[in-house]
């Protein structure tokens, strides 16, 4: 079988723009650690692609490079039109997910993750609070940048309704703080949510036809300064103490949302009590780079036996505590 991996960053999506070094790091991250996971499948044979910028990636039969004079969507259609089925990491933001999602579905091919319906909620913060509330799911509350209650005090948070990771969110003390930012920014699509202190945490799940299946459970590293805040990575299974309520949450999640299939990562805060929900994120996540180590088992084969089994089955998986960071 043919499988054409396609991570957006380091496989050319900005070929004609500046390539961030951290944008970069995190991609390659995932990439490789995906790519090493299909090699070690039978009877796999795998493409992709890089920026010329960057070095060539390893434990691929295929690949293409992609430079400034190429254009990547040109080439990405090619590959993908000649293979079996695709797997698509790339940001939701701008609707570029949506985009690679929309060109498999063209060409007919096996999307090793979500369809378009699921992608179109995941991507929107906004959407997906609505859908989760509705279910009586616990969701970090989520408000237009022009409906927010501005009379209580706060602390808060903005980010854009399409954002990724900690890219573009911005904490505010109190109200006033940021009623006054909010009169200086042109952006539309920034959504506010109350600033809850707890522990960021991360679920990788995966998913099909309304069921799910914990992976593992884990604390992702965030620190906030100067009112932004950073993602340094996450410790896998550092939550593996909430194993029951989070295998709960994730099952309530998937049958909410019932087209999310294959790999999914679910942003919370553990916050008092509650687990809060504050996004769904389509696809793969940095936290996959260590989940081979922390199940005990391969993951990519995992997916593809979702895919294909109609009878799958999460076999018996450890829950091995592994560090993943960004910035050591």
């Amino acid at each position: 079988m043919k499988i054409f991996v396609c991570e957006f960053i380091t496989g050319g999506g900005l070929y004609r723009e500046p390539l961030s070094a951290a944008l970069a790091g995190e991609g390659t991250l995932m990439r490789d650690a995906l790519l090493r996971d299909l090699a070690q499948l039978p009877d796999i044979v795998i493409s992709t692609s890089y920026d010329s910028r960057l070095p060539a990636p390893q434990h691929i039969n295929q690949v293409v490079t992609i430079s400034e004079q190429d254009d990547a969507w040109t080439i990405w259609n090619e590959c993908i039109s000649d293979a079996d089925a695709v797997w698509a990491i790339a940001p939701e933001t701008d609707g570029i997910l949506a985009k690679l999602t929309a060109l498999v579905q063209y060409h007919n091919k096996i999307l090793l993750g979500c369809g378009m319906q699921a992608v179109e909620i995941a991507t929107s913060k906004m959407k997906t609070f609505q859908i989760l509330q509705a279910a009586s799911i616990n969701t970090v509350p989520c408000y237009t940048a022009g409906s927010w209650p501005s009379e209580e005090p706060g602390p808060w948070v903005a980010k854009l309704d399409d954002g990724v990771g900690c890219g573009g969110t911005v904490c505010f003390d109190n109200s006033a703080q940021l009623a006054a930012w909010l009169l200086d920014i042109s952006d539309t699509k920034y959504i506010i949510q109350p600033y809850l202190l707890g522990i960021p945490a991360s679920l990788s799940i995966l998913c099909k036809q309304g069921h799910a299946w914990l992976l593992s459970c884990n604390q992702q590293k965030v620190t906030l300064e100067n009112s932004k805040f950073s993602y340094h990575g996450s410790i896998l299974n550092g939550m593996a103490e909430y194993w029951p309520a989070f295998e709960q949450l994730a099952n309530q999640i998937a049958a909410a949302i019932p087209t999310l299939a294959g790999y999914i990562g679910v942003d919370v805060i553990v916050h008092k009590t509650q687990i809060e929900v504050l996004e769904i994120n389509p696809r793969l996540t940095t936290s996959y780079v260590g989940l081979q180590q922390a199940i005990g088992c391969n993951p990519a084969g995992l997916v593809l036996d979702l895919f294909y089994n109609d009878d799958f089955n999460l076999p018996e998986i450890s829950r091995n505590m592994v560090d993943v960071s960004l910035n050591a």
